[in-house]
């Protein structure tokens, strides 16, 4: 196995550090790439992958969690029975609670 050349591990570091939100953020790579020859450039492009990446994940990973709280969320059939009763207050009732019962004065 032929071992990679230092600027693509040190690309490679630097992006995984992007896109993981390391707390050192891979700065460290950035005068080591510099010294390999490794154009802004080409830092630039990617670190705007691995924030693209990491920006993405995030999307989803979010998605997916508003999915799931959605679903937890979701009231079951009596609590929807319950709560159009308690909204249909009397007349001249000021003030009603809310859906979950909460005071709204």
């Amino acid at each position: 196995m032929s071992a990679l050349h230092p600027s693509i591990v040190a690309l490679v570091s630097l992006a995984a550090n992007i896109a993981s939100n390391h707390p050192k953020q891979g700065l460290c790579q950035v005068e080591r790439l510099k010294q390999y020859g490794v154009t802004g450039e080409q830092i630039d492009l990617v670190v705007e992958i691995a924030r693209h990446l990491r920006d993405e994940a995030a999307q989803v990973l979010d998605a997916r969690f508003d999915e799931a709280l959605a679903q937890a969320l979701t009231p079951s059939p009596q609590d929807r029975l319950a709560a159009i009763s308690i909204s249909a207050a009397p007349a001249g009732t000021c003030c009603t609670p809310t859906p979950s019962g909460q005071a709204c004065c």
